[in-house]
């Protein structure tokens, strides 16, 4: 797929799985208050990364966990958002399986159902004046079609690219083979760790509120994203490792 068609992709999915993207009338007040913002980040989180960057918090990566997880949808510069919309652990009964293997919180003291709830909070009730995200459950499935669509894995499997203690990757490597999947904006975050290497840790994929790849013209005047950022973007010019996971030590998978 080339890099034109990507950029202004809309998400293909199964007759039974499309999504209604029309957001609300642009006259509606609720429309005016809590939808101004036009550009949203799907950020995808490898977990054999992340929790090598926990110094005081118990890192727990559970045995179904094997592939990059959901890190977050977040609608950007969303500016005032609804508050008091509750979120109920039966609102993702259904969802449950899917979201623990693909949506994990990876924190031994906290909960899956509370990580959802407090993305929910700080991310989903912002997203909710999106036709398609417009309910907790909406939200979550929503967020699960697009990791089924962003296939990260198979990308970088077909590229050869594997996780490893001792081999690295250039970074233009890295980007090459997920352009044709995640679109040419998306950004792939590292951390540097006690050996002063890069570690990849996540990758950014920036997209309009209709789901088309992109968001080209507001890129580089987002603000920094509400939800802290464990990385930085890899160097363009610098190795980077691919620490596998590790679940008897996920805090030290290359020790």
């Amino acid at each position: 797929m080339g890099s034109t068609a990507v950029t202004h992709l809309v998400l293909l999915l199964s007759p039974a799985l499309v999504l209604t993207l029309t957001s609300w009338d642009s006259a509606s007040p609720l429309q005016s208050t809590f939808c101004t913002w036009e550009c949203m980040k799907f950020t995808l989180l490898w977990p054999g990364s992340f929790c090598t960057t926990l110094k005081k918090i118990e890192c727990l990566i559970p045995e179904y966990v094997k592939t990059w997880t959901i890190h977050g949808l977040w609608p950007m510069s969303t500016g005032r958002c609804c508050g008091c919309w509750p979120i109920f652990p039966s609102d993702l009964e259904e969802l449950q399986p899917e979201l623990s293997r693909l949506w994990p919180t990876l924190l031994k003291s906290k909960s899956n159902f509370t990580f959802w709830k407090d993305e929910w909070i700080k991310h989903g009730s912002c997203a909710g004046c999106v036709e398609g995200m417009n309910s907790p459950t909406r939200y979550f499935q929503t967020s699960l079609k697009l990791r089924a669509h962003f296939d990260i894995d198979r990308a970088l499997q077909d590229a050869g690219i594997e996780p490893s203690c001792n081999k690295s990757y250039m970074y233009k490597q890295i980007h090459a083979a997920l352009a044709p999947v995640l679109g040419e904006l998306h950004v792939s975050q590292c951390v540097q760790d006690e050996q002063q290497r890069q570690v990849w840790i996540q990758v950014k994929i920036p997209m309009f509120k209709n789901f088309t790849l992109g968001c080209h013209r507001h890129h580089a005047g987002l603000p920094a994203s509400p939800h802290p950022s464990p990385g930085h973007p890899c160097p363009h010019n610098a190795s980077v490792y691919f620490y596998p996971i590790s679940y008897d030590h996920p805090d030290q998978p290359c020790p």
